[in-house]
This record gives structure tokens, C-alpha cells and sequence, in this order.
């Protein structure tokens, strides 16, 4: 091929242009692998596309690619596409003479919008329009013909074969994977070669598909550059928009399956086609790399050649993986087909079928069932610590098949479960890490050495020791051969003794011994039981099989192990997988507070906490960086445990002696300077700092409180009085005449910006203080948080914090520092955030991450503040350190010590603050990272600083879709909190890290 015309320069290009067309504009080179292409604009504008082919190009193929614009031209815009441009005299194709050797030149209308490759990110309704409009240009290509239409060409799919001959470019490795392909290419090819045909694109790839410049609601608009059009099987033109769509993402088969089912919503395709279109994508990646291989022989310095290669193969391991039949069901359901093609068959068999549990079970002789919910929200399986303690849940299940003797305990099919905690469940997807959690069979929990027993004649196909924690332990399955279709049973949790007396290949008669249910350790480390699965196909699975499924795939995973109790009809196994959400929300825009907020347009329902993670009602888990509450991790088990034990012996008020309320109060002391000496339980932050006031006005005499902008100190009337970030938001009233706001202490982006801000920010305290004298009344107090957290987790400049406590104190005012959200730890460094300016508060109020979201609150005050609170009037707060939640107290303070979460909230703070640092250096929209410890914060700005809460929300709601909780504050709601349970774990922080890193590389956090 004659390379010498792709030299051509700009200024070639706008000269060739105006001598052929007499337009004058300005040109871009553009990649190309047979033409050389350049964007040409006039007045500034992309208006046309000049290519240049080779001076050994055909001239029909060129006339064919002519003549599919001017046909799709035909159709009225139903489809945009490039128009040709004539030359001066009228011509569709013009010609050029360079280096004595003549070129085909054309010119096409430039198609306005974004190279696909250029998009980010490439979510599935975005995948779904490409599909959709590959498919609507084969469906204007139906009636267009043309002589070169058929021609040889390696890039056509059904040619392929030919890249056979160069396997031998590969690795050992490498000739394996292509071989594979190849091989079932071949096996089918009778088949294959009689599918409808038609001329397609044959190449919708990175560079061929424009994208409109709707940032936040992308779709493709065009296809363009035919030069690889031919008529071939129509399914090859979907596995081709499939092939290239689907490079660098997690989970390719998800992806395929938005394309597929856009190409279907616009061109029918048939159940026969998709049966083939697994391997014709892994087909069209074949010839990629084999081409790459080639080129980098032929053509070393044609980058263009190349630019696939790494993303082919990366993308050709992934989808091996992946099972022909499991590609070929979820085909079929994305254009809606019954996944699996036998599911109808088998229904309609097991319904004319009756089985009893007695059959199955011959020695029980029961044919009741009695449901056990193991659910996501169940009670019954209790804390994941406790279900792990098999000998406990054993015995939970005796006690209850005593209460219901005549009836065998099961239950689970497609029940959402979060009781699978090996990794070998979990798996990172296009959507944040994914958990298998959707049990696939029914679970009958009998004791140990239970014999199971066949249904039906059946045919061992797998007998194994499928050891480890939270297999199967002895598994059997059997094949049962029917008229016109073919199912299988599944039997695990057994004795391995049992599993292993068969042989793959034995018949197994129907009423005959399958297995012999085993005790833990031995079926994979759970309560006796047996799981009871139907399939009908294996998956290519040789000595296992799924028992669980992932929620996202479960339309496919319900039809290929359809409900065993098809086969037994017995009553009082519920249907899982309801979605009540909609009922839970009208019921509460109907019947509670109308100021109650959601967070999320589409709310999430979640029913479990697990240490780092909240999890739905399907099971979906989601790392919490929001919920400070849960200090050491949601549901902590020894926390729990300490709750449950004290409410089972006495809760009540503290007029009565109990050493709860002194052990706890002793806990808290030791992390206290000795200066603050009494504590006061009780139930909130909002009650503690009620207290608080209540203090400085019986200390001080005055209700004067000075308090800093964007503060928040509660939800009762007193607090919201003090508090900016209410008062002066929506709904609020403004400040009340005894509040004294000062500017707050932002050396971000608040009145004083830089280094050194805190004399000026104090001296805004002093001025306040001088107001308030000038009023011949007196300063009763400061609060202050020790970060200001709604204020957009902002640190208070260095010395502020000493000198303002230093004015206030001199005034005659007592200082309260709001340790609700920043102390117990949380802030790594020290235990209390006002350690970190030192400084004794006179009072420091504390939260519900005492209790880690239990109601129990303190304030912690000096004995000078609590003899003059003490006045002769009682404080009395009726559940105020009452013993159960004083036991809670005291269980969250030695989780902290004990396990060091302390240094774990330092550790872990600084690797995020580091990072996030790092990430501001590549990314201009992050202005400020902030904060100290776990309780830490980034602003989101413009080059000028203005605020983006517009990103600030996407970037929110992004991270959601990765499956991470994050949350946003500040007056201008452009800056994002970081401040999850202190048990949050350093791959879990890389975890955070690694999305971030995504989400701040798309198309709408870019700043313009």
C-alpha cells in the first residue's frame, strides 16, 4: 500500500480544498488506517471531513461507500449521516495527482458532536442509544444493493478463518485463547453461513460513532465512515458494536447487553442470531490482535494500526471467562426472550409433576414446611456474628423445629442474603463491587446425617469435596434427561464420604440415596442443612455450581435455576424480591413530617447495618463515608451484645443507685483533661447542648451566646437559636436578638483568606464581645465545634481557638466546645477536637456516637460550672444515663481503646487526606482538602473559587452508583464530608480513592 499521500501537511489539506471545491478553511489531521483525514473548518467552524484515499484504492469500493451516504440521504434525516460535497465540476469523488500518482479525494458534511472515544462516562442508556442507532442503520440499509457489496475483506466476520494461518504470531498462552475461538467458530460455520445477511457498517468502533454534547444525558447521534460497509450476517454487525463498546470496562458482559438491546429495539433480531453472537464478538477481537500482530510487522510506524491491540487481548481474557450459554440467556433476555430457552418447557412439565418431601427426605416423614426467613433484614440470622457461630445458630434452629415439630424448616429461594462474607462472592463490576447475594435454591435446615434421596432417575454428573469456607462441602449433581429438554439437581452441604461413593457417569434410580447431609466443618462450615437447587444448564461447570447470584443478573439466574418448589407445591414459602420501597415512601409522604428529608432523588432502602457498609433490601452493600453516628462501625457486635444483655436485666432512671451510669462516666473521664471532672448523661447532641446553655445562663447570668456563621448545634429550640446554619437557611427566621454570629474561620474561602487569619477572625469575636458590653449586657458564652462540620468541614485557623477562649474568658464568658460530631477519637490526632488547639473548653458536649447511634449524649463540664448549675433546681432527664445505654457508653469507649480506633482514624485520615491532596494537583476543581482524622472534607470550585454545587451533587450521586455513601455540606453545598465509621480500613480508603479517581476524570466534572 502506497503510504507516501499520508505525509500530506494542514496546509496540503486547505489547499487541496480550495483548489477542488473552492472553500477556504483551516484543517486537522484526524486518524485514519486507509485514508489520510483531515477536519476541515471555515469561519472557525468543523464544517466537512476531506479524505484522500490511497492511489491504489478501488474505485467501485469507493463508488459503494458513495453510494450508501446518498441512499441513507434518500431516507428523509431518519438517520444522520455524513452528505458528500461535489467538487467544483459537479463531482461526488474528486481526484488529485500527488508525487505523480493519482488519489480519490472526498468531502463530507462534518457531523457536530463528540467522538465516542471522547466520552466519559459511557453509562448504559448511553450504550443502549449506540445500539439502538446501529441498529436503525440496518434497518435503512435493508433495501440497498450494490455490486461491491459482497467482496473479499478480512475485517467481515464470516471471512475470518483466514487469521487461522497466523496463530502462530502468539504465545503459548495467547494461541490458546484465539484457538478457542476459532474452534467454535468452525463448529458452528453450517450453521452460522445460512443467518440473514444484509450490508452494514461493519465497523461502529471509537472513532465511527458521534455523540451529542449533552453532557449529562449523552446519546449517539451518527455513525459515520462506511469504508469498512459489506454484506455479511447482520448478527456480525452487532457483535462488531459490541466488540469495540465493550474494551476497558469491568464487567464487558454487562455492557453488551444495553447495546444488544438497543440494536434489538430498532432491528428485530432472532433468537437463532444471538446463540452465535458470543463467540463472534470474541471472533471480531481475533482478527484485531492477529491484524495487530501483523501490522507491527508490516507497518511499525502506523500507530493507528496498533491503537487497539492491548484493550483486544485485555478484553478477549474477560470474555472468556465469561460462559457461552450464561452470554447467550442474557442476550436473549435483553431483547426479551424467556432467558433460558427450556424454562417454559420444564414449568410446564414440573406443573403436570407432584414430588413430596417425603420422597426427598424418606426418614423425616414430613411433607410441611415451616419458613425460615435468612433475608437481609431478618431477624432471625441476628448479627453476622452471631449467624458464623454455627454452634448458637444450631441450636436457635432445634429450638425452633421444637415448636413446629411436624414440619421440615426451609425456606430462601431468591431470597437477598448478606451472609456470604467470603471474597469469593464479591467481584468488581461496571457499578462498584458486587456481592453474590440472591440465593438460588431452597435450603431445608434437618440435623446431620439426614439422608437425601432422588426424586428421579438422574445421571451423576459432578460428586466433589467442594471444600472451604462457605462451599458446599459434599456436592452432588444429576442430570436428568427428559423428552425434548434436559434439567439438573443440585445437593450440597453432605458428607464428602457420601458425595464421593458416586462416580460422573453412575445412574442414580429415582427413591435411591443421592447423599447424606454433613455437620460443620465438613459442608462448608455451615448448620446441617441441604441446599436443594434446579438448573437447567451447568454452565460449563465441572465440580461446582452457583448457589447465589448477583441481584443485577437475577431475571437470567431465576430462569436458568427456576423455584424447586415448582416440583413440591407446598404452601408458606413466600416470593422474595418484593420491592416495598414505593409503599414505604407513600406511607411517609402521607404520614410523617413533611420536613423530613431523603437523601438521593431515588431513595435508598436500607434494612442492615454491617461495620463500614449499609445494605439494601436486595442485599446491595454500600460503603458508608457519611454516617459518623455508627462511630465504630454499624451494628458493632459487642456493642450490641452489651445493649441486649442490660436491656434483658433492668432499664430505668437514675434515681436509683446502679454502677453503670459510674462505670461510664469513669470511661469518659480518663479521656478528659482533669479540669473537667462532672458529667451530665444525656439522650442527644441536641439535649447536650441544650444543657450546655442552661449551664452558662446559671453560671453567668446572661443568654448571651456568640457563635460562629454556618454553625449547627441541634434541633431543639435553644440550639437552633444558635445556630447560623439553620436560622439563616431556608425556613429560618434569622438570629435572635441574644446570638452573636461571627464571620466563620474559613481561610478557604471566607472573609480573611491565607495563613495567618486567626488574629483577624478572633478580633471578629472581640467585636462582638464589645457590641454586646456596649449593650450594658454581659457575654454568657462561646460554642463552637473544634471543625466546623455543616459549615463545609472547615478547620479553624491555627491560634484562633486559644485567643478567642482567652477574649471570652476575660468577658466573664464560659466556653462550650461541640465535640458532637469531631470528638470520642475521631480526629486522630487527639481524642477531643478542642485538644487539638489546646485549650480547656469549661464545657464540652458530646453525642449519639457514644452510643454509636444509640440515644446516649453527655456534657462534660468543670466542678466550678456544675456547683453553680446545681441552684436547688433538679436536673432530671428521665433516660438520661439510664443503665442499658450507660452499659452502650461504655462498650463504644473500649471498642475505641481496645482496638486502637483512635490510631486507626489518624492512619487512615492522613493516607485519605494524602490522596485527596495528590488528586486537587490533577484536578483544579478540588479548591480545599481539609479536616483531621476521619472527619475530613474537599471543596469543590471554578478557577475564580465560586462554588459547584452542581458537581459537587453529581460527583455524589456518581460515587452512589460505585456503591459509596458520600455526602454534601456547606452554605454553598459544594463540599463533600468524609466521616465514616473509625473502623474504615485502608483498602477500603484506596477504595474510595480508586472511584473518585473515575468520577473526577468524566466529561462533567471538567472544568471549562
Amino acid at each position: 500500500m502506497d503510504f507516501t499521500f499520508k505525509e500530506l501537511s494542514t496546509n496540503d489539506a486547505k489547499d487541496i480544498v480550495l483548489e477542488l471545491y473552492n472553500i477556504t478553511g483551516t484543517a486537522a489531521k484526524l486518524p485514519g488506517e486507509i485514508d489520510a483525514n483531515f477536519k476541515i473548518s471555515v469561519n472557525g467552524f468543523p464544517s466537512y471531513i476531506l479524505k484522500i484515499s490511497p492511489s491504489d484504492s478501488d474505485a467501485k469500493e469507493l463508488d459503494f461507500q458513495k453510494a450508501i451516504l446518498q441512499h441513507l440521504e434518500t431516507k428523509n434525516n431518519a438517520i444522520l449521516a455524513p452528505k458528500i460535497k461535489a467538487d467544483v465540476k459537479g463531482n461526488a469523488i474528486s481526484s488529485i495527482t500527488i508525487n505523480k500518482k493519482v488519489h480519490h479525494v472526498r468531502l463530507l458534511t462534518y457531523v457536530e458532536g463528540r467522538l465516542w472515544n471522547t466520552v466519559h462516562p459511557k453509562l448504559n442508556d448511553l450504550c443502549f442509544s449506540l445500539g439502538e442507532k446501529a441498529g436503525n442503520l440496518t434497518y435503512l440499509l435493508q433495501d440497498f444493493t450494490h455490486e461491491n457489496a459482497t467482496k473479499k475483506f478480512d475485517w467481515d466476520i464470516a471471512q475470518s478463518l483466514w487469521t487461522k494461518q497466523y496463530i502462530y504470531l502468539f504465545s503459548d498462552d495467547k494461541q490458546n485463547l484465539v484457538s478457542y475461538f476459532i474452534t467454535e467458530f468452525e463448529s458452528f460455520f453450517a450453521d452460522y453461513k445460512d443467518l440473514r445477511k444484509s450490508v452494514v457498517h461493519n465497523d461502529v468502533n471509537d472513532n465511527n460513532c458521534i455523540v451529542n454534547n449533552n453532557i449529562l444525558q449523552p446519546k449517539v447521534t451518527a455513525i459515520i465512515d462506511f469504508g469498512d460497509a459489506v454484506q455479511t450476517q447482520i448478527i456480525n454487525d452487532v457483535a462488531i458494536t459490541c466488540a469495540y463498546a465493550i474494551m476497558d470496562t469491568e464487567d464487558p458482559l454487562e455492557t453488551s447487553l444495553a447495546i444488544v438491546k438497543g440494536y434489538h429495539s430498532s432491528f428485530s433480531l432472532t433468537e437463532k442470531e444471538l446463540s452465535f453472537l458470543y463467540i463472534l464478538i470474541g471472533m471480531r477481537l481475533v482478527i484485531s490482535v492477529t491484524k495487530a500482530a501483523l501490522n507491527k510487522t508490516q507497518h511499525p510506524d502506523n500507530s493507528y494500526l496498533l491503537v487497539s491491540e492491548q484493550p483486544a487481548w485485555t478484553l478477549l481474557e474477560k470474555w472468556h471467562k465469561i460462559a457461552v450459554d450464561f452470554a447467550y440467556f442474557s442476550f436473549r433476555n435483553a431483547c426479551g426472550f424467556i432467558a433460558h430457552p427450556n424454562q417454559t418447557k420444564f414449568e410446564q412439565w414440573a406443573k403436570d409433576k407432584s414430588f413430596s418431601l417425603k420422597e426427598l427426605f424418606p426418614t423425616i416423614n414430613k411433607n410441611k414446611i415451616h419458613h425460615i426467613d435468612l433475608s437481609v433484614s431478618s431477624a432471625f440470622s441476628g448479627h453476622q456474628e452471631e449467624f458464623n457461630n454455627l454452634d448458637a445458630l444450631q441450636f436457635k434452629i432445634e429450638q425452633l423445629q421444637k415448636e413446629v415439630p411436624d414440619t421440615i424448616i426451609s425456606g430462601g429461594y431468591l431470597e437477598p442474603r448478606a451472609l456470604y462474607t467470603s471474597p469469593e462472592y464479591d467481584t468488581r463490576g461496571n457499578y462498584g463491587k458486587r456481592s453474590r447475594v440472591i440465593h438460588l435454591g431452597i435450603d431445608f435446615w434437618l440435623p446431620a446425617y439426614t439422608p437425601v434421596h432422588a426424586l428421579f432417575d438422574g445421571e451423576v454428573v459432578i460428586a466433589v469435596n467442594d471444600a472451604g469456607n462457605k462451599e458446599y462441602g459434599g456436592l452432588v449433581v444429576l442430570k436428568h434427561q427428559q423428552k425434548d429438554f434436559i434439567f439438573y439437581t443440585l445437593y450440597g452441604h453432605n458428607t464428602i464420604e457420601s458425595a464421593l461413593q458416586h462416580n460422573v457417569g453412575d445412574v442414580v434410580k429415582k427413591g435411591k440415596q443421592v447423599s447424606v447431609l454433613a455437620n460443620y466443618p465438613e459442608n462448608g462450615e455451615w448448620a446441617p442443612h441441604l441446599h436443594f437447587e434446579i438448573m437447567l444448564s451447568l454452565l460449563e461447570y465441572t465440580n461446582d455450581f452457583p448457589g447465589v447470584g448477583y441481584y443485577h443478573q437475577i431475571e437470567v439466574w431465576k430462569s436458568i435455576c427456576p423455584d424447586p418448589n415448582l416440583l413440591f407445591k407446598v404452601a408458606g414459602l413466600p416470593q422474595n424480591l418484593t420491592d416495598t420501597s414505593k409503599d414505604i415512601l407513600s406511607f411517609r409522604k402521607q404520614h410523617l413530617g413533611k420536613s423530613l428529608s431523603l437523601q438521593y432523588q431515588q431513595p435508598l432502602h436500607i434494612v442492615k447495618g454491617a461495620n463500614q457498609y449499609l445494605i439494601d433490601n436486595f442485599g446491595q452493600k454500600y460503603l458508608d463515608t457519611v454516617n459518623n453516628v455508627a462511630h465504630v462501625g454499624h451494628e458493632n457486635f459487642n456493642v450490641v451484645k452489651t445493649g441486649q444483655r442490660q436491656m434483658a436485666l433492668l432499664n430505668t432512671n437514675t434515681r436509683y443507685l446502679h454502677e453503670n451510669i459510674n462505670t461510664a462516666a469513669a470511661a469518659l473521664l480518663t479521656t478528659l483533661p482533669k479540669e473537667l471532672s462532672v458529667i451530665h448523661f444525656v439522650n442527644s447532641g441536641s439535649e447536650a447542648n441544650e444543657l450546655a446553655l442552661r449551664m452558662v445562663k446559671a453560671c453567668t447570668g446572661s443568654s448571651e451566646i456568640i457563635a460562629s456563621e454556618h454553625g449547627y448545634h441541634g434541633n431543639t429550640n435553644a440550639t437552633i437559636n444558635i445556630s447560623s446554619y439553620k436560622f439563616d437557611s431556608k425556613g429560618g427566621t434569622g438570629k435572635p436578638k441574644n446570638t452573636h454570629i461571627f464571620p466563620i474561620p474559613n481561610a478557604f474561602r471566607g472573609k480573611y483568606t491565607g495563613k495567618h487569619t486567626a488574629e483577624k477572625y478572633a478580633e471578629e469575636v472581640q467585636f462582638l464581645i464589645d457590641d454586646i458590653e456596649r449593650q450594658n449586657k454581659k457575654v454568657g458564652g462561646f460554642i463552637i465545634e473544634p471543625i466546623i462540620s455543616c459549615g463545609g468541614q472547615v478547620e479553624l485557623p491555627v491560634g484562633f481557638l486559644k485567643k478567642t477562649y482567652q477574649k471570652i474568658k476575660k468577658a466573664g464568658g464560659l466556653c462550650i466546645s461541640d465535640e458532637v460530631q469531631t470528638g470520642l477519637g475521631r480526629v486522630g490526632k487527639t481524642f477531643w477536637g478542642f485538644q487539638l488547639h489546646d485549650v480547656i473548653p469549661d464545657i464540652v458536649t458530646i453525642g449519639k456516637p457514644l452510643g454509636n447511634g444509640h440515644p446516649v449524649a453527655a456534657v462534660a463540664c468543670t466542678k466550678e460550672v456544675a456547683t453553680q448549675f446545681a441552684n436547688g433546681m433538679e436536673f432530671f432527664n428521665t433516660f438520661g444515663g439510664n443503665p442499658v445505654s450507660c452499659a452502650i457508653a461504655t462498650a463504644v469507649l473500649q471498642e475505641v481503646q481496645e482496638k486502637k480506633l483512635q490510631e486507626n482514624a489518624l492512619k487512615i485520615g492522613n493516607f485519605l487526606k494524602t490522596e485527596l491532596t495528590k488528586l486537587a494537583k490533577e484536578h483544579l476543581i478540588i479548591g480545599d482538602v481539609r479536616g483531621q482524622g476521619l472527619f475530613l472534607g474537599f471543596e469543590l470550585v471554578d478557577a475564580k473559587l465560586n462554588p459547584l454545587p452542581d458537581k459537587t451533587a453529581y460527583l455524589i450521586d456518581r460515587m452512589k452508583f460505585f456503591g459509596i455513601l458520600m455526602s454534601v455540606d456547606g452554605p454553598d453545598h459544594n463540599v463533600i464530608k468524609i466521616k465514616p465509621p473509625i473502623t474504615f480500613t485502608q483498602q477500603q480508603a484506596e477504595e474510595v480513592i480508586f472511584y473518585l479517581k473515575l468520577v473526577f476524570k468524566e466529561n462533567f466534572m471538567t472544568l471549562v
